[in-house]
């Protein structure tokens, strides 16, 4: 568990040692899931970013998504993606996204450690700009409770996006950035569950130097 635990910040470390860009940004996030049936559920997520060298908020993700649980650890998604654009207040861009991705929770236990995986795909448009842009996320989270049976728990979670092709607005072929987040989780109410952390998010640019984006990262989630 220990080997474990050094590997993985170190794997979160290693980016930051490159000469890069820095940011300072904050990420609010709000969700919401609703058990349909035994097996179909629907969730609705807003991100709203903002960002120190963008003079504030740069972007409202807006996720729908229709899941359907397949059995007690896998479920599977599809859905869509509003995504509007700003700097300094002013509206730049409209992204539109189709998103289908694959959860699989407690796939294995390390110890207090479990381990939970998803695997994200999403196609991409630009209002204006032509081309669809490809990309997968795979990402993996670690989750270990302060305490045996406890629900406060700390998180460790990377996510690594790879274009899968070039547009006008998709400019690398391979890893374009991850993002590497370490979190505490805690329960507010029945239904209620908060999340504080910080993550890094470092993006590769092949002609100039490498983007970090240091992230104070809030997360509001409800169940019902």
């Amino acid at each position: 568990m220990r080997r474990l635990s050094l590997c993985l910040f170190a794997l979160m470390a290693l980016p930051a040692t490159a000469h890069a860009s820095e940011d300072e940004q904050l990420w609010t996030t709000t969700s919401a899931t609703v058990k349909l049936s035994d097996h179909w559920r629907l969730q609705q997520e807003i991100v709203a970013r903002f960002s120190n060298d963008r003079n504030g908020l740069y972007e409202i993700e807006s996720n729908t998504l229709v899941g359907y649980k397949l059995d007690k650890q896998v479920t599977v998604w599809a859905g869509y993606t509003h995504d509007p654009q700003y700097n300094s207040g002013d509206f730049t861009v409209m992204e539109h996204r189709v998103r289908e991705q694959v959860t699989v929770d407690n796939i294995l236990k390390l110890g207090p450690v479990s381990v939970s995986a998803r695997m994200r795909m999403e196609q991409r448009w630009r209002e204006g700009i032509d081309g669809t842009a490809w990309r997968l996320r795979p990402y993996v989270k670690l989750t270990m409770p302060f305490k045996e049976g406890g629900k406060t728990a700390l998180i460790l979670s990377h996510e690594s996006f790879i274009d899968l092709n070039k547009t006008n607005f998709q400019r690398v072929q391979g890893e374009e950035r991850m993002r590497n987040l370490i979190a505490i989780t805690t329960p507010l109410a029945k239904n209620v569950n908060a999340e504080i952390g910080y993550l890094h998010q470092h993006g590769f640019r092949p002609d100039a130097d490498d983007s970090n984006d240091n992230v104070a990262s809030l997360s509001l989630s409800f169940s019902f």
